[in-house]
């Protein structure tokens, strides 16, 4: 009995064998055995950013210090909060706070966090805009605590950057940007930062992801890194081996507010771009396409035959008046190359049109009627607020009934003017209102709802529960297995995709 177990441990210490002759590839870099002659060539370039602007002092108390702004999750933040409520009223051996209505005088409150230096002759400080934003003072703090007043050259919120400039006669150190799109996952990088004015910090990990949406807006795109980033050290740099600026530190997930290993850091590559516009002109232009856009689905690419399946953003409506419309781009549209790029997905195009120059020519190909169409499109600026379209007449009333569409769990109706006011839609709606959703269905997985308007089925329009119901007949007799239906509700317009069954609600 005892041979099959050391036929077993032979086995076992084989494979050990075997994975640990597996090489690295060639260009596998190793961890350097120190980090210090980087981190001494970098450090004079990253500065603390210290901000003021007016509170109001705690009421009942208008003689109290205010307690310092220390960001949230920092060491101090405690110790801080502890010393500056030993006297507040209600804690006990405190002093009662006066009677009767009292003002409330402005104090100077005070939050911290970190910038580096890109133009030593100029003096131009980049940083993040929520570490700014508010201030009625700024101050970069040097390396060698110098405190210089800032001026403030321009901020975008959208990617959370702000360039800042200071003027002095002493010697600045600079650092530059890289290109980010040449960081790999697994590359070595370094987030310095200079937090709550203690001077700087190094900390060393690696690129742990690319691309990342952390839903702060539509042009997120974060490089993640295992690189301890805390509190404070928001608008540092994050650098690569070379030396250069492959991120700008701006978040991290964390329960606590320390780091656990996952910060964010915007690419250098869309940093630089809009550090370089609020540096020039104190603003961002964006270029705009105009488009209401939705993710193209599995089904969606099946209802319009979309070779090599869900990729492109999918004009779920072209703006009235925009560069879209403009340019012949139509509702129902798929685009799949802004400008000689890839659209690999919807989240892609607002980035990519964004980056493109306002006012140039740009060709934009789409799929559309089962094939690959380009045009032609004069590119706008991004408008601050969209304006909402408006206009027309109101729909007269039609005489036809509700309409049961059979196997998709919807009863559809010709808009009326009870409708109208029961759904509250608006006086120049035009299509086909939903008016009940049956449990369980297909329109109720796709969370259809009564109120919303059927305006297209497959990309033609219909005003009629009869032609709903022809265009759904149409379908089935060509065995197709989804019917591509433009909804418009109360988040805008949208295509929904709707598995078509038999007449008896049996798969069709």
């Amino acid at each position: 009995m005892r041979f099959p177990t050391v036929r077993f441990a032979v086995i076992c210490l084989s494979a050990v064998l075997a994975v640990a002759s597996v090489s690295l590839p060639a260009d596998a870099q190793r961890a350097p055995e120190t980090f210090a002659p980087l981190a001494r060539q970098l450090l004079p370039a990253v500065v603390n950013i210290s901000t003021t602007q007016a509170v109001q002092a705690r009421p009942g108390r208008p003689d109290a210090p205010e307690m310092p702004q220390a960001p949230p999750g920092s060491p101090f933040e405690e110790f801080f909060r502890d010393f500056f409520n030993r006297g507040r009223p209600g804690q006990e051996g405190a002093p009662q706070a006066p009677q009767g209505p009292q003002q409330r005088p402005q104090r100077r409150g005070q939050s911290l966090g970190s910038g580096f230096i890109i133009d030593a002759q100029a003096g131009i400080v980049v940083t993040n805009n929520h570490v700014i934003d508010g201030a009625d003072e700024i101050n970069v703090i040097l390396s060698d605590n110098t405190s210089i007043r800032a001026e403030l050259l321009g901020t975008d919120p959208r990617t959370d950057i702000a360039v800042l400039r200071i003027r002095t006669d002493k010697p600045l150190s600079a650092v530059t940007f890289g290109n980010s799109d040449e960081a790999q996952v697994g590359d070595w990088v370094l987030a310095i930062g200079n937090p709550f004015g203690l001077g700087g910090s190094v900390t060393a990990g690696i690129v742990s992801a690319r691309g990342r949406d952390i839903r702060q807006g539509q042009y997120d795109d974060f490089i993640q890194t295992d690189a301890a980033i805390n509190r404070g050290n928001s608008g540092g740099p994050l650098f690569n081996m070379a030396g250069q600026v492959v991120g700008i530190n701006t978040a991290i997930y964390s329960p606590s507010g320390g780091s656990i290993g996952i910060g964010f850091s915007i690419p250098s590559n869309l940093a630089s771009r809009i550090v370089a516009q609020l540096r020039d002109g104190g603003r961002v232009r964006r270029g705009w396409l105009g488009v209401n856009i939705q993710q193209v689905t599995d089904e969606i690419a099946e209802a319009l035959r979309l070779p090599g399946g869900a990729r492109g953003a999918l004009v779920a409506r072209a703006q009235e008046g925009g560069p879209a419309a403009s340019g012949g781009i139509r509702s129902g549209d798929v685009i799949l190359r802004f400008n000689g790029t890839e659209v690999r997905e919807m989240r892609n195009l607002p980035r990519i049109v964004a980056d493109a120059t306002v006012g140039v020519q740009v060709p934009v190909v789409v799929w559309r009627d089962g094939k690959e169409e380009t045009v032609t499109i004069t590119l706008g600026e991004l408008p601050a607020e969209q304006a909402q379209a408006g206009g027309g007449t109101p729909a007269p009333a039609q005489p036809e009934r509700p309409v049961e569409l059979a196997g998709l769990g919807l009863l559809v109706a010709p808009i009326s003017d009870e409708l109208r006011q029961r759904f509250s839609l608006r006086p120049e709606q035009r299509g086909v209102v939903v008016v009940e959703v049956a449990p369980n269905s297909p329109a109720a997985e796709r969370e259809l709802r009564p109120g919303d308007v059927i305006v297209e089925v497959q990309q033609e329009r219909v005003t009629t529960p009869a032609e709903v119901q022809e265009r759904i007949a149409r379908l089935r007799q060509q065995n197709r297995g989804v019917a591509l239906l433009g909804v418009e509700g109360a988040g805008g317009q949208r295509f929904v995709p709707l598995r078509l069954r038999g007449e008896r609600g049996a798969p069709g």
